[in-house]
This record gives structure tokens, C-alpha cells and sequence, in this order.
């Protein structure tokens, strides 16, 4: 009964961490890997988060940049920012702009 209890204990903490392991950007690294999969049909081949800005009370901004290769094998990056609503999470707006570095 002690090794079960043990273990139903440990279950319950390991989901914890994992829970709280995520990221709160993680849902739009996401939204930014697919959107610029889609504009530029390339290997994706590093990503960072830059941040978030609140905007507004109800605005807010998520940045990333993203490394890409194509199929030419040239290297270049994608800054994107993703505008949405702080409190549904719609997406406002998405832009990119591209770089060397």
C-alpha cells in the first residue's frame, strides 16, 4: 500500500512539472511555425521566442524570430510578430519581415 501511495505521489508531482514546463508562449510558437511554413515552404531549422509586449489592456504581442533554409539551401531569418486579443486569444494581425542574420 506504501509503494502505491509512492507512486500515485510521484505521478502527481512529475505531472505537475510537466504542466508547468510549457511554456505560456508555447501556443504561439506554434501559430508561428505554421503560418510561416505556409508563406515560405521552407525548413524551419532554429526558432526563439523574443517576447511579449501588452499593447493594450486587451492587445497583446508575441515576437519570434525564425531561422530558415531553402530549398536552395540559402539561409536567411524571419522576424514574425503575432497581434491577437488578450482575452479570447483571436488573432489580430501576423507580420514578417525578413533578414540575413
Amino acid at each position: 500500500m506504501k509503494r502505491l501511495m509512492i507512486s500515485l505521489l510521484t505521478l502527481v508531482i512529475m505531472s505537475a512539472i510537466s504542466v508547468s514546463a510549457t511554456p505560456e508562449y508555447a501556443k504561439w510558437g506554434n501559430v508561428a511555425v505554421e503560418e510561416t511554413q505556409k508563406r515560405y515552404k521552407a525548413e524551419i531549422i532554429d526558432y526563439k521566442h523574443i517576447g511579449r509586449t501588452d499593447l493594450t489592456t486587451q492587445k497583446s504581442e508575441e515576437k519570434f524570430k525564425l531561422w530558415l533554409r531553402s530549398k536552395e539551401g540559402i539561409e536567411f531569418g524571419v522576424n514574425l510578430s503575432i497581434q491577437f486579443d488578450s482575452l479570447t486569444e483571436k488573432i489580430l494581425s501576423i507580420q514578417f519581415s525578413e533578414s540575413t542574420r
